[in-house]
């Protein structure tokens, strides 16, 4: 909790690390699924002599190239970028915890990058044979880079019972490798093998369909139709090892699906079962669209229809990687730290000691500020300031990562209509966390001391009901903070 609080007003933090983050895994996952694309439609070509196939795939490779290379690598910068900001005590934890599998994957990457580069750049320099080795070890390094990432993705839902119980100990990363191969890992690992290969069939489809069908007719007919087959896989497989990864998923995780799916007569639609519905939708779409417009109507497929099999592709994606966030709540690593940046063991001491009084933004032996402000309908004494600015961040701190005021997830909505007592009860049952409360599966506690909790419950009031301006919410520097 000894960060700044980075506040993003409307959007939220969250979404910039979402919108981010969709945009690197269409790339990320692309990346590994058509480094091994490449090279066996490279092989396919050498053994029948096809000269056109080899014209077309170097296209491919520049488009490869230049999408994963640029675009793939500044998106991944971007996503440390925002996560360190958003949520620096998780990142805090993975990095101590998984430095030596960041070490390893930074390896693999390197020598990715420099395949890939020698792999189009020497297209028509390296000996055939050759140059096929390097597209291989580009495909292995690229696919092991997803190796790593995908055990410390994992990670933070299932961490697995040995590094919990270290956790906190000062000895967690004694505990990596079981930390790594968490229960989730496996199902994962085999799931995202199979939308890399999809992937690398949409893509392909996109530098496919520009090739022109007067010119090169069978040319354009064999490489679409070698390209949907790539799809094939995934909508085949994919069902069978999402049952997979949800049986390793913990049952209070799964309980936000299922909910979702018994109560959808009666109105109470989970975000989870959402984004599933979302993916199957869209997957069944995309099969159904490639098979009419692409595989039996190859030489009309055009640049048009290839970009609305990358569109549903994105949604797809975007609501899968939405679905394994959601299911994450109320944390952010699972059963060790919520999601705003609190560890369960941290919990009961707060509640004892106080959640400002463990804060450094907060400055115990500043003079109060002499301001006034209208507000109430009358002025605010510089006492009553500095138990708003306490109230301020008990929200920053507590609330942010997860809401915004008026934005995304307002709680201008969330407590619509309630004045200062409904609100004091809201939070009450927040504090409490009672094992009974429609909140405990999704909302951290909230923790900090009656006084503390108060202190929140004024801040909320004031900007909700009687319009105080905020650096949060649309209370200039007031009381003892300090930013």
């Amino acid at each position: 909790m000894n960060y700044p609080f980075w506040d993003v007003p409307f959007l939220g933090s969250g979404w910039i690390i979402g919108l981010i983050a969709i945009f690197h895994v269409m790339i990320s996952h692309f990346a590994v699924g058509g480094g091994f694309y490449l090279p066996m439609a490279e092989a396919k070509a050498l053994r029948e002599g096809r000269e056109d196939w080899l014209r077309a795939l170097r296209d491919h490779a520049r488009f490869f190239i230049i999408l994963t290379g640029v675009f793939g690598a500044v998106s991944g910068v971007g996503i440390w970028f925002a996560i360190g900001l958003a949520h620096p005590e998780s990142t805090s934890t993975l990095i101590h915890n998984f430095v030596f599998g960041w070490a390893i994957e930074w390896v693999f990457f390197i020598v990715e990058l420099t395949a890939a580069a020698v792999y189009y750049y020497g297209w028509d320099k390296l000996p055939r044979r050759t140059h096929l080795i390097v597209g291989w070890i580009y495909a292995f390094c690229a696919w092991m880079s997803l190796v790593i990432i995908n055990g410390i993705l994992t990670f933070m839902l299932t961490p697995g019972t040995s590094w919990l119980g270290a956790a906190g100990t000062g000895q967690e990363a004694s505990y990596f490798w079981q930390a790594f191969f968490n229960p989730t890992y496996f199902p994962s690992l085999v799931l995202r093998t199979l939308v890399c290969i999809s992937m690398a069939g949409v893509y392909a489809l996109i530098t496919a369909s520009r090739i022109d069908p007067i010119a090169e007719p069978q040319l354009k007919d064999e490489l679409i139709r070698w390209s949907a087959k790539w799809l094939l896989p995934s909508f085949i497989l994919v069902p069978i090892c999402f049952f997979w990864y949800l049986a390793s998923v913990p049952e209070s995780q799964r309980a936000l699906l299922n909910l979702g799916i018994s109560t959808i007569g009666q109105g109470t639609f989970t975000q989870v079962t959402r984004a599933a519905t979302v993916v199957v939708m869209t997957s069944a779409t995309i099969l159904a669209f490639v098979y009419f417009s692409a595989w039996r109507n190859s030489r009309h497929f055009n640049l048009g229809r290839a970009l609305c099999v990358l569109f549903l592709a994105f949604a797809a994606t975007a609501s899968a990687e939405h679905s394994r966030e959601m299911l994450r709540k109320p944390f952010v690593i699972g059963e060790h730290m919520y999601s705003n940046g609190i560890r369960k063991q941290e919990v009961e001491r707060f509640n004892r000691e106080g959640y400002l009084a463990n804060s450094m933004w907060l400055k115990t032996d500043a003079p109060p500020v002499s301001l006034r402000q209208v507000a109430f309908g009358r002025e605010i004494e510089p006492e009553t300031t500095a138990n708003l600015a306490r109230g301020e961040l008990m929200f920053r701190g507590q609330c942010l990562a997860c809401h915004t005021v008026e934005g995304y997830r307002p709680m201008a909505r969330l407590l619509q209509g309630r004045d200062r007592q409904a609100i004091m009860a809201f939070l009450k049952t927040l504090h409490e966390n009672k094992p009974d409360s429609p909140y405990r599966n999704y909302m951290p506690p909230l923790v900090g001391t009656p006084d503390e909790v108060e202190a929140l419950a004024d801040y909320l009031d004031a900007i909700l009901n009687h319009n105080v301006k905020t650096r949060s919410g649309h209370i200039a520097q007031a009381g003892k903070t300090n930013f």
